[in-house]
């Protein structure tokens, strides 16, 4: 079971060059957040699994704290972040710089075992 995010265009401020800094961009995310095997929405209660806005309240902190150089280092903070929570076991995190010229991004999977330092 995965709950997801697809295609979501927020303003970052990110990239290592000097020209991205002091500047947002648009970047795309599509962020797909996979269920431990427990993990089931039987009783229709919204507390026995995680929400998407929990994931957009993720993004939005990270991204609020200031400038961020890489996007792999945004996609790191993003799947450490969700992973923290219990319920999620994996992540693919999917993030898009869209004006820079051709669209370029990076792709990340985390798993639990693999999550954090």
């Amino acid at each position: 079971d995965c709950i997801f995010l697809k295609d979501w265009v927020i303003d970052c401020n990110i990239g290592v060059y000097a020209e991205e800094k002091g500047v947002t961009q648009k970047v795309r995310l599509t962020v797909d957040a996979y269920l431990a095997p427990h993990v089931r929405a039987s009783e229709d209660n919204m507390d026995t699994v995680p929400s998407y806005t929990d994931i957009i309240d993720a993004v939005n902190d990270i991204t609020g704290r200031g400038h961020i150089n890489l996007i792999e280092t945004l996609a790191e903070a993003i799947a450490d972040t969700c992973l923290a929570d219990p319920r999620i076991a994996a992540m693919r995190i999917r993030i898009e710089k869209l004006e820079r010229g051709p669209v370029r991004g990076v792709e990340v999977f985390r798993t639990r075992a693999a999550a954090g330092p």
